[in-house]
């Protein structure tokens, strides 16, 4: 088997052992594992991404943010650099969400190209997935608020991915079409 594969199953499954009690707030309640797998997906498959490291922060993108699992864990298990990149896409929960959002659009020109591709891989996925359904105890208002939001930080990734910032105007300029769905 060969090395790459064996770190990408290797990484998936460690996100799937973090996540594993989480779930999407989509209606179906989803497995949240799915989140990282199809960011990773959309940085391979439409992307053109090849880059391990990002790959497998791609996968571990939520995983500080949203679970018990530490930079020094990540570190240990895939490297500084993937570290690196998890702490460049990962919020301060100790903050306001209000805050975590603004330093998102703040921080985002001066993150690494390899954060700035998970990123804008997960702002698409999740855009997707808000364009497909509305999540459990979210208004029509606030999925509204978060395009807004996405399509500033978006804005600040301009210049990193063209097929991904493609696909990501082709979501916005859909939703923007069809106002509320």
């Amino acid at each position: 088997m060969s090395t790459v594969l064996l770190s990408v199953i290797k990484c998936a499954n460690f996100a799937a052992v973090k996540h594993k009690s989480q779930k999407r707030k989509d209606p179906e309640g989803t497995p949240y594992i799915n989140h990282p797998i199809g960011v990773a997906y959309i940085l391979t498959g439409e992307a053109g991404v090849t880059d391990l490291d990002v790959i497998q922060a791609a996968l571990l993108h939520d995983t500080v943010e949203d679970t018990d699992t530490t930079l020094d864990e990540i570190e240990a298990e895939f490297g500084a650099r993937v570290a690196g990149i998890v702490r460049e896409v990962t919020d301060d929960k100790s903050l306001p969400k209000h805050e975590r959002k603004r330093l998102q659009i703040v921080h985002a020109a001066h993150c690494s190209t390899e954060a700035k591709l998970v990123k804008l891989a997960d702002k698409l996925y999740n855009l997707r997935d808000l364009d497909r359904v509305t999540p459990v105890g979210w208004s029509e208002e606030r999925v509204r608020e978060y395009f807004e939001w996405a399509a500033q930080v978006i804005q600040v990734l301009a210049g990193t991915n063209a097929a991904l910032e493609r696909e990501l105007q082709s979501v916005l300029d859909k939703r923007a079409g069809n106002g509320a769905r």
